[in-house]
């Protein structure tokens, strides 16, 4: 159901419930096109409400529709919002401040460092992450909110119940996303598969949500883009990590850039740009304290991207197999973490 849909449907019914027992030339009456009608009826017939009402206690989905107490004020804003939202788990309040963070799902090294270290000091501040749950920069995004004892939102672009939850793989991350006080959230009722359609239109949810998003790595050809245009038709802030002029994976976000996206390099950047400068002061760095002066040499080369052990070894000037050991110890106190391939990030 269309925003415009609904619309017309509102005006003419005086109470929507009606709409139930309609026919179709009412419905045709009240502005619907007569196959968009005759689907509904259709639908209407194979799903009794004691049958939806059963499926989504079953699965634990609640709803909440436009208009109703718990929609999302700032979601109720934008120019096309979903009429019924359903949820496995609970949306954030709305006095909650939330941020899209979105990106390719081919990302770098580069990319996913800078997800992790911009979102879990943002999430352990109290800003809810909203993402799509999709493979690459979503899923880092949620699991670093995680990781910082937060709350995240995944959007998605098929139902919320288990066996429909888009990707796969995910479905165990969204089942924590849900014990971990967030909530995954969809217009699509349960049990629907998604469509090459179903996802663009969900990144409109994304940003509707949110305050502002935040690209963290996108090629010129990306859905993560498309929330940022959504973000800015809604008026909302859009903010990238910058990226070197020949970073193909960071095209995009170079261009929101030269088009007047705010340049992010730390979490006070977002805070800043989303008017929550009473929250900076929540926002502790936790970098490791070196134990030693190898240890103090390999926090240094690692202080702004993830480095191979050959190129450690090249900045430090260490012996190899001083840094070997060295990072070893490190890793066994979590210190850094070994990205495969050798190659090393500094744990914030």
């Amino acid at each position: 159901m269309t925003y415009p849909r609904w619309q017309k449907l509102r005006a003419y019914f005086s109470n929507l419930e009606n709409l139930w027992q309609a026919e179709l030339p009412e419905m045709v009456a009240a502005g619907l096109e007569e196959n968009i009608a005759h689907e509904f009826i259709v639908w209407r017939e194979a799903n009794p409400t004691e049958k939806i009402t059963e499926r989504l206690a079953k699965e634990n989905i609640t709803t909440v529709s436009l208009g109703e107490l718990g929609y999302p004020a700032l979601l109720a804003e934008i120019s096309d919002p979903p009429i019924t939202l359903f949820i496995r788990g609970k949306l954030p309040t709305d006095d909650r401040p939330a941020l899209a963070v979105v990106g390719t799902r081919r990302y770098t090294d580069y990319g996913k460092m800078a997800c992790q270290k911009l979102v879990e000091p943002l999430a352990r501040a109290g800003v809810a992450i909203i993402s799509g749950l999709a493979f690459g920069i979503d899923g880092i995004a949620h699991e670093a909110a995680l990781a910082g004892k937060g709350i995240t939102v995944g959007v998605l672009g098929s139902g919320v119940n288990k066996n429909n939850v888009y990707p796969a793989s995910h479905r165990a991350l969204g089942e924590r996303v849900i014990a971990s006080g967030g909530a995954i959230v969809s217009e699509y009722p349960p049990g629907f598969i998604p469509t090459q359609y179903s996802f663009p239109a969900r990144n409109r949810i994304i940003a509707g949500l949110s305050l502002g998003t935040l690209v963290i790595e996108a090629p010129e050809e990306s859905g993560a883009l498309v929330t940022a245009r959504a973000a800015l038709d809604y008026n909302r802030e859009v903010m990238a990590v910058p990226f070197p002029i020949t970073a193909a994976t960071g095209a995009g976000n170079n261009n929101l850039l030269k088009l007047g996206a705010r340049v992010v390099t730390c979490a006070d950047d977002i805070l800043e740009a989303l008017n929550l400068q009473n929250t900076q002061k929540l926002i502790q760095p936790t970098l490791p304290t070196a134990a030693s002066p190898q240890e103090a040499e390999i926090m240094s080369a690692l202080a702004r991207e993830p480095k191979h052990i050959d190129e450690i070894i090249k900045i430090t000037g260490l012996p190899g197999q001083l840094v070997l050991s060295t990072i070893t110890v490190m890793e066994m106190k979590k210190q850094v973490v070994n990205m495969g391939g050798m190659k090393y990030v500094l744990v914030s």
